[in-house]
């Protein structure tokens, strides 16, 4: 041990440890831990509680409602700043612990850093059984933090204080590794964090994280060269790695030199801004008809940063020529080697900066870029008729919504969704205007994250107008943030669309021989399905309770006005509107597989099953 020593207890090291860490990329230099958000209670109020109060001028602190909603807007945060910076959050043991799951299961999921801090039972069994404690008849070592062991990329309890100097650096390595980043949880015994130790000094001094950017292997690079060169129709499907790279201008150069078009994940969209000839928009079962037709065709498919989700493949149904084959730039060995690719394991903006170079003098025919720019300009079409509202005094539809929204952003304005019916029209229809605009959680698809994300993004981005979008269902799922909002100062705007219950899920339900039972938002009916009159409930009402400012629009005419003057304002906004429910998005160019009763008595489940056999027969793997 160092000569020099300081004496604190566990939970002061640890805030003293993260004040000093930072990331480093492109000579940009970032606090790697801006921040904790918490809930105290009795597993942590005495220790981390104590700490952030004794280092609050080294260690922001925010208040936040919910836990699972804490690590939501955690997650905003660090995908704002392309995962260089990121935010930790302290819970109490027991329920406050085990409402991190789903938040870190989409911080996991998605690949965004995420540091949780739950308190534990005490490591000394002084107190056994605690309140909240779970006991384990044959485990005593297990507590309910053990459900964040699957949920996480680095998990540790720290049962010494001594233990947590090698945990600690251990998890700043995840947290700024860009291929292995995801949910990071030490989980903190309430004792073990009011012990006093005497600690190292080396332990708090600045430490710099590099976030690497690795160059492809030429070998692997030469046989990707050699598979683009060789096709006639190649298609990029560009996924969220393009945007944590900070590979956007890399990708467009890619893309005016070759000619080669590209098709985005939700995830990636916008990584070409929405006018760029090249950009067709979204792929799979929520994307164009432009992409999905040519992915259909496609003979070389070149995944920058993507992980290939069902929705991306549809199902594994989209891309259909006998002889295509994929070459998969990503930073992760895991993910290139998906769909039997060429892997080109390689930091994206690297990897695309030496694709180019090296496919210097290579174009696709004219003839093919003459197709996908013809069938942009189609889909642009459709893409207007869906927004347009030719009637001011009508009650706007949900694509209509979106018009309303597209005439009032500026081009470094955010939109933020997850879950529902709107993530499907966004990636058809949105116009993304720059890299940062579209903000579509859709790895976990999490109803509840938007307006948690919106604070974190928000705090990130000061200034930027952030627009969270939420239908009703996702609403009544975590509204309370707005608290947090209001008490934070944070204008964020919240455009909170009322189509009386599930709107997505009650179209699939119908589609797969659900009958839409159990998905509105009504009176039970006397035969006990859920037909009667909509629910009295008065959503916009319950955002006011909370402290944020509503704006009711009942007209396309009062939307348009809503809108700018949430804009406009220096506070936490929400925009209510009630839709016309009638689906005006265009419907879906690609399957997306929801098995089907194989055996059912009631018609609409016969018939569903039927149309899933006839999908299911054009399912292809790609070995």
């Amino acid at each position: 041990m160092s000569a020099t020593t300081r004496r604190l207890t566990t939970a002061q090291a640890l805030v003293r440890f993260l004040s000093a860490q930072y990331t480093e990329r492109d000579g940009v230099r970032r606090r790697l831990i801006a921040g904790t958000w918490g809930i105290f209670g009795h597993g942590n109020v005495a220790g981390l509680g104590q700490a952030l109060v004794e280092y609050r001028d080294a260690m922001p602190y925010h208040q936040g409602r919910n836990e699972q909603s804490m690590v939501h807007a955690a997650v905003g945060y660090a995908r704002q700043l392309n995962r260089l910076s990121a935010q930790a959050v302290t819970t109490s043991i027991g329920p406050g612990a085990t409402n991190l799951v789903t938040g870190a299961a989409l911080a996991t999921i998605n690949r965004l850093p995420v540091l949780l801090l739950p308190g534990d039972y005490f490591a000394s069994r002084a107190a056994d059984p605690l309140l909240q404690q779970l006991e384990h008849p044959v485990e005593a070592d297990v507590s309910v933090n053990d459900t964040l062991r699957p949920v996480s990329r680095y998990f540790d309890r720290i049962t010494r204080p001594e233990a947590l100097m090698a945990s600690a650096l251990n998890a700043m390595r995840v947290l700024a590794d860009p291929a292995e980043t995801g949910a990071v949880t030490l989980a903190l015994p309430q004792d073990v964090q009011a012990e006093a130790y005497d600690w190292p000094e080396e332990f708090f001094a600045e430490r710099v994280w590099t976030v690497r950017r690795p160059a492809p292997d030429p070998v692997e690079l030469d046989v990707a060269v050699a598979a683009v060169r060789a096709a006639r129709r190649p298609l990029i499907v560009a996924g969220g790695g393009v945007h944590h790279s900070e590979a956007e201008d890399a990708l467009r150069a890619l893309v005016d030199a070759t000619g080669i078009p590209v098709a985005s994940t939700q995830a990636g969209k916008g990584s070409l801004r929405h006018d760029h000839p090249a950009d067709l928009g979204g792929i799979g079962h929520t994307g164009t008809a432009v992409s999905d037709a040519l992915a259909r065709d496609a003979d070389v498919v070149i995944g920058v940063g993507t992980r290939y989700t069902d929705f991306t493949t549809a199902s594994g149904t989209l891309f259909l020529n006998p002889d295509v084959r994929f070459v998969n730039l990503n930073i992760t060995g895991f993910d290139a080697h998906k769909l039997a690719a060429r892997p080109l394991v390689a930091d994206a903006r690297t990897g695309l900066e030496r694709l180019t170079e090296a496919l210097a003098g290579y174009r696709v025919d004219s003839a093919y870029e003459a197709e996908y720019r013809e069938g942009k300009e189609r889909w642009d079409a459709v893409v207007e008729a869906a927004l347009r509202a030719d009637d001011d005094t009508a009650v706007p539809t949900q694509t209509q919504v979106l018009g309303a929204l597209d005439a009032v952003v500026g081009d470094d304005d955010v939109v933020i969704n997850a879950a529902g019916s709107l993530p499907g029209d966004l990636h058809k229809l949105w116009r993304a205007r720059s890299p940062r605009q579209y903000h579509l959680e859709y790895g976990y698809s999490c109803m509840g994250y938007e307006i948690p994300a919106s604070l974190g993004v928000q705090q990130a981005a000061p200034g930027t107008p952030v627009w969270a979008l939420v239908g009703d269902g996702t609403y009544l799922m975590m509204p309370t943030e707005i608290v947090t909002a209001v008490q934070e100062g944070l204008p964020v705007n919240v455009v909170l669309v009322q189509n009386h219950g599930y709107a997505s899920i009650g179209g699939l339900s119908e589609e797969t021989g659900g009958e839409r039972y159990g998905t509105a938002y009504r009176y039970r009916a006397d035969d006990g399905s859920f037909t009667g009159a909509p629910l009295p409930v008065d959503l916009a009402a319950n955002v006011a309770s909370l402290g944020m400012d509503v704006l009711r629009a009942k007209t396309v005419r009062e939307l348009r006005s809503a809108l700018a003057e949430a804009r406009a304002s220096d506070r936490p906004t929400c925009v209510y509107v009630e839709t016309d429910p009638a689906p005006t998005a265009p419907p879906a160019e690609a399957w997306w597989d929801v098995p089907v009763a194989e055996v059912a008595t009631r018609e609409a489940a016969v018939r569903a099953r039927e149309r899933y056999d006839a999908q299911v027969s054009g399912r292809r793997r790609h070995l």
